[in-house]
């Protein structure tokens, strides 16, 4: 007897107290392990989330937390090989399985990144600007982000036993969640290696991620309203999970990627000899047959105008023909096997639905030939494609969850979007057209039914290859879809942090605000003093140092040297009658950049010093024009500080108030700064 996979339970390797159920290798048939949760302390895991998880990641900042994402993405980078020869015995090729582990790494990597550069190295993140609530400014409102004293229940698929877990697992740690992966059985003996090596390398702290391989039993009885569970699986489990208690009565967040009848469109101006022809032909075949169709964004619906349905049959057919199957191990071996023999049944059930509408014109689910393996003790399947007969409900209607697609027809644009809404409501959708009206046209007609929408021509196909094309969710957008899709999101880059925060309107005075966000905000006290904040380093700085500029007279002569040195000759600075003519200006007026130009004069510190560059101003906004012989000067303060763990300098935020000789002010920005983390007197970071 195989080996009994182990839970990872409050700091322990768990094994069950019975025999569990064999998991067999999906080429072969041999049994890989036995699989059982019965005796986990369900309790305890949660409990040990909460207590000991939790309180050790929120204590980092995001920035602390992306740098041991990055680290764990290249630890387990090392360690490649070990899970690639496991990912054989799930079916999957050397493809399938880099899309799966080196996929998962990879949306670690962009998590890491994305942490480090988006979020602030503190535990709060503001949401938009400071909303004034009176008139007198002293009552002033912010939203802001803060991490939930919850756990994260993540509830994984089959299909990307390692992808699966690392995506949900990498937003939730960065938003400061501790995790419960609970694997699918068909493939959990890759989970549970990649967590084991995860754990072993002591990288995240003890509690941040426990395993629960076998049933899940009551853990959803064990969470509460700071909790969440993410899903990804069938519609009918998702419907079980949304009407359990907790979710129902306690509040427990509940996320669904479910089934999804995606599809693809070949548009009304595609020809046989175009280069978008080829292109929709290879994305079909490619989604038909990588990871054996078993991808819930695979295309199932291939939708194309009725002057073209024998064109791409023949062009799909002949493709499919060229599909080696068998062993994943055989090198010419292009689709291997299903996850399991019960699934290959399940997908053969569908199709069998399917002909109720429609007719197998490739492909024969019954028998296929195979290298490699014997084709009755692995879980084999041929491709199969089918044609729908005019007013077909089923391809709607039944997602086979394997290497099968079904072709519709439609007579124009809005049939063809109309097709792809009976689906109601899907992952991805593909649009492969070179008309540009035609992809606006259809692309915003599948919008509110699809999560996202690949729009496919001859100017993008390589780099849309590259990136994974239709099929591959991508770190940096959002993953899920409306309707029979689940409703859910996952990824999406920094949305997929935010999605597990707790989002919090703040109201109260600029200073108590300034304190409470650790950002400074208009209004608050400003604090002066001999110093100008230029020399001070990051380690003296403080939210609210200040430097209010001496005054500076803006001439005319200022105005005609900047205009001949930049040929900006605009009317406003160079006529003055036609100024003089326009309201918004009545005369000559300064460059709004002069105006800028000017104002960095006047406040920055020439000498060498702690501030090592300008690298950039936001939210630069002209109020006032600057009139010939105006006076402005400026009034600069700290406003956020954001050290770089990674170096030994970090980045401050200035605002900028530019004002004129009445007070008025003409111009506001923040400006940008990296700044050292020490500074001694003789000039030494």
């Amino acid at each position: 007897m195989s080996a009994l996979l182990e839970s990872y339970v409050a700091g322990h390797w768990f094994r069950a107290e019975d025999e569990g159920e064999a998991v067999l290798d999906a080429t072969t048939g041999e049994e890989v392990a036995r699989i059982s949760s019965r005796g986990v302390d369900l309790r305890a895991m949660v409990e040990h989330a909460r207590t000991t998880g939790g309180p050790a990641v929120r204590r980092m900042t995001f920035h602390e937390r992306a740098g041991l994402l990055k680290a764990l993405a290249k630890h387990l980078g090392q360690l490649k090989d070990e899970f690639y020869a496991l990912s054989l015995r799930t079916g999957a090729t050397q493809r399938d399985s880099m899309i799966d582990i080196d996929g998962g790494i990879g949306t670690v990597f962009s998590y890491a990144s994305k942490g480090t550069r988006e979020l602030p190295n503190d535990t709060i993140v503001l949401d938009g600007a400071v909303e004034g609530l009176g008139r007198g400014g002293t009552f002033v409102g912010q939203h802001v982000y803060t991490s939930r004293p919850g756990v994260a229940v993540q509830i994984n698929a089959f299909n990307f036993p390692v992808w699966g877990m690392l995506e949900k697992l990498a937003p939730a740690f960065l938003a400061g969640l501790p995790s419960i992966v609970k694997p699918a059985s068909q493939t959990a003996y890759l989970t549970e290696a990649v967590v084991r090596r995860i754990i072993e390398s002591e990288i995240l702290p003890e509690g941040s991620l426990q395993l629960l391989c076998g049933s899940a039993g009551t853990l959803l009885d064990e969470l509460g309203e700071q909790d969440s569970v993410a899903f990804t699986g069938s519609a009918h489990t998702a419907e079980i999970l949304r009407n359990h208690p907790s979710v129902l009565h306690r509040g427990v967040r509940l996320g669904v990627e479910a089934d999804s009848l995606n599809c693809s469109i070949l548009g009304p101006d595609v020809t046989t000899d175009a280069p978008e022809f080829d292109l929709f032909v290879k994305g079909v075949v490619a989604e038909m047959t990588v990871k054996a169709g078993q991808k819930c964004t695979a295309i199932r619906r291939a939708i194309v105008p009725e002057a073209m349905a024998d064109p791409v049959i023949e062009a799909i057919s002949a493709r499919l023909a060229k599909v080696v199957v068998g062993n994943p191990a055989d090198e010419s071996v292009r689709m291997g096997a299903l996850a399991s023999v019960g699934q290959r049944e399940e997908v053969r059930k569908a199709i069998e639905a399917l002909r109720n509408s429609a007719d197998i014109v490739y492909g024969d689910p019954e028998r296929v030939d195979v290298v490699g393996a014997d084709a009755e003790r692995g879980a084999f399947i041929s491709p199969v494609l089918l044609r729908a007969h005019p007013g077909a409900s089923e391809p709607h209607d039944v997602e086979p969850f394997g290497p099968v697609s079904t072709v519709l027809t439609y007579a124009s644009t809005d049939e063809a979007i109309a097709l792809a809404a009976r689906g109601k409501g899907s992952l991805v959708a593909s649009v492969v057209t070179h008309d540009p009206e035609v992809a606006r046209t259809v692309t915003l007609g599948l919008a509110p039914w699809h999560g996202r929408i690949l729009v496919l021509d001859r100017h993008d196909a390589a780099e849309a290859a590259t990136a994974g094309g239709h099929g591959s969710p991508l770190p940096v957008l959002v993953h899920g879809g409306p309707g029979r899709a689940g409703g859910g999101e996952e990824l999406g880059g920094i949305r997929g942090v935010l999605h597990h925060l707790q989002r919090t309107a703040v109201q109260a005075s600029p200073d108590m605000l300034t304190a409470i966000t650790g950002r400074w905000t208009t209004g608050s006290q400003r604090s002066v003093d001999d110093v100008h904040p230029f020399r001070k380093s990051l380690r003296d700085l403080r939210i609210g140092d200040s430097i209010v500029s001496e005054p500076r007279p803006v001439t005319l002569a200022d105005i005609d040297r900047f205009a001949e040195l930049t040929g900006d000759t605009f009317y406003a600075h160079t006529d003055p009658e036609a100024a003089a003519a326009n309201p918004l200006f009545g005369g000559i007026v300064a460059h709004g950049y002069l105006v800028v130009s000017l104002a960095a004069g006047l406040f920055v510190d020439p000498d060498p010093g702690p501030v090592l560059a300008n690298f950039g101003v936001d939210n630069l906004r002209f109020l006032t024009p600057v009139k010939a012989d105006d006076t402005i000067r400026v009034t600069l303060t700290v406003k956020q500080i954001t050290p770089r763990s990674s170096a030994d300098y970090g980045e401050v935020r200035w605002d900028a108030v530019v004002t004129n000789q009445d007070d008025a002010p003409v111009a506001t920005y923040d400006v940008l700064t990296l700044v050292a983390k020490t500074w001694d007197d003789q000039g030494h970071a």
